[in-house]
């Protein structure tokens, strides 16, 4: 039975090298960008999968590969919904700071 550190070693150097594989078959692929459905960042396609309709950039992969390896997610929708709560926070936090410098 696989630690969960070696697992997730396991897919960090699984999911690079489908990065280096996309960029090896296609270099121009570098240059090309898509919005991920998961972070909502804009990235490079290549290392990118589509799952269930939604398109993940390299990194929202490797947590998606991680959380199924270790049994933390059974679809792609719980990852998204997770970040997306990650997001509002993150946001709410944000709109919280902006309120106090405007009251200082």
């Amino acid at each position: 039975m696989k630690s969960e550190h070696e697992i997730i070693q396991e897919m960090q150097e699984v999911v690079e090298q489908m990065r280096i594989d996309d960029i090896e078959d296609n270099p121009d692929i570098i240059d090309e960008t898509f919005d991920c459905d998961c972070c909502g960042e804009t990235k490079c396609l290549a290392g990118s999968i589509e799952y269930e309709g939604y398109r993940l950039c390299n990194d929202c992969v490797l947590l998606a590969e991680t959380g199924f390896a270790l049994g933390k997610i059974k679809s792609v929708t719980e990852l998204i919904e997770a970040i997306e709560d990650k997001h509002l926070e993150q946001l709410a936090n944000f709109i919280k700071e902006e309120e106090k410098r405007e009251n200082n």
